[in-house]
């Protein structure tokens, strides 16, 4: 029987989860930075676990449910699976939506009964405005390699790569700082955006990025992980008590 484990949280890692405010967010941020590992290459692809991360909000309810789903990363079958539902504790802010996630996403990893091995996001890395998206954020926390696989540049720039699967071009901030790439998974289908949150270099993110999507646009630890917030959240809300929500 495999013991239940919780993501190591770094000892020096003494801030608040849910900041009071957007100043006190985005001190933290700044603070977290300071911690992302950029110098190790990470787990191999096609090696170990690999668990895709996803969450799903009811706006109305203020209602979040997070999904972490855990494939072998060279059969891609499905190992282990939690999930966590709680109430949106920060407001939506652009640059900032980690802080609505966060909290629900650990939730769920500490509840795996596997160990997680590589992370992978429905969002961003360093392909953020202050270099320290959702995945960069979740790895500081847990201490975990973490890439993430976008659906859109957000505010970056990039030309089109070529029209075969695993064509890449540079995803390119102002200054010229390459912050990710737009990846070519499927042929002739429009690329996703991968960058690296903690623990692993560009060339293993875009690597594992490309064994996750052996049918799909998106890798499958995302396709698993929205399928089970979704219907974790629906559940919640079919559960819930109308009347304590004032409905």
């Amino acid at each position: 029987m495999t013991t239940p484990r919780t993501p190591a949280v770094p000892a020096t890692t003494a801030v608040p989860v849910t900041p009071a405010d957007e100043a006190e967010a985005r001190a933290i941020q700044d603070e977290l930075r300071e911690r992302v590992v950029l110098d190790e290459a990470g787990p191999a692809a096609g090696t170990g676990l690999v668990t895709g991360v996803d969450v799903a909000y009811d706006d109305e309810r203020d209602v979040v449910a997070a999904a972490a789903v855990v494939l072998d990363a060279a059969t891609l079958a499905v190992v282990d699976r939690a999930t966590a539902v709680g109430r949106v504790a920060f407001p939506y802010v652009p640059g900032l939506l980690a802080f609505r996630e966060i909290p629900t996403v650990l939730a769920a990893l500490a509840a795996l009964t596997s160990a997680p091995g590589l992370v992978v996001c429905d969002g961003y890395g360093r392909a953020h405005p202050r270099r320290f998206g959702l995945a960069s954020h979740l790895g500081v926390l847990t201490g975990l390699p973490v890439i993430g696989v976008a659906k859109n540049p957000f505010t970056f720039s990039y030309e089109q790569p070529g029209p075969r699967r695993g064509d890449f071009t540079p995803l390119l901030a102002d200054d010229g700082e390459e912050v990710g790439r737009a990846l070519r998974t499927r042929d002739g289908v429009k690329p996703v955006f991968v960058s690296v949150g903690h623990r692993t270099d560009l060339d293993t993110a875009c690597a594992h990025t490309l064994r996750l999507t052996t049918g799909f646009r998106l890798p499958e630890t995302t396709r698993q992980a929205d399928s089970v917030c979704r219907r974790a959240l629906r559940e919640a809300l079919a559960t819930a008590d109308p009347a304590a929500d004032g409905h």
